[in-house]
């Protein structure tokens, strides 16, 4: 019910009181992103992509700075010791259910490290 008379109420008002306002005018969003956006990372993604300075795609990181993981997987894994077994064969499936991978089977006749083709553990043969 008070809705209704609200709703009247704005209807029947003159345009001219309804448009004053004394609040400020709102300012562009890209113009207030720019004064205050931070410094540009030239730092490459995981991918090795670097943006150059001009690129349109540098728009998603004017409020927050580029967050790059340093980290990548192939260097961590690399950091992992070779597990040493005494079998010919070895399974690697990766961990239990869903954290694993297909279960594959590496021959580890041959001197050296062996490498599982999905998650990269790398096996040797004792001996």
């Amino acid at each position: 019910m008070k809705m209704a008379a609200l709703y009247r109420t704005v209807l029947s008002a003159p345009r001219s009181s309804l448009s004053r306002c004394v609040c400020a005018a709102p300012q562009p969003l890209t113009a207030a992103l720019h004064t205050s956006a931070p410094a540009q990372d030239s730092s490459p993604t995981h991918t090795g992509q670097v943006l150059e300075p001009d690129d349109p795609r540098n728009a998603r990181f004017l409020v927050t700075p580029r967050q790059t993981n340093p980290r990548w997987a192939i260097n961590l894994i690399q950091e992992v010791p070779p597990k040493a077994v005494n079998t010919r064969v070895v399974a690697c499936d990766g961990g239990p259910g869903a954290l694993g991978h297909p279960r594959v089977y590496i021959n580890l006749d041959d001197a050296g490290n062996h490498a599982c083709i999905y998650c990269g553990l790398r096996y040797t043969k004792e001996g």
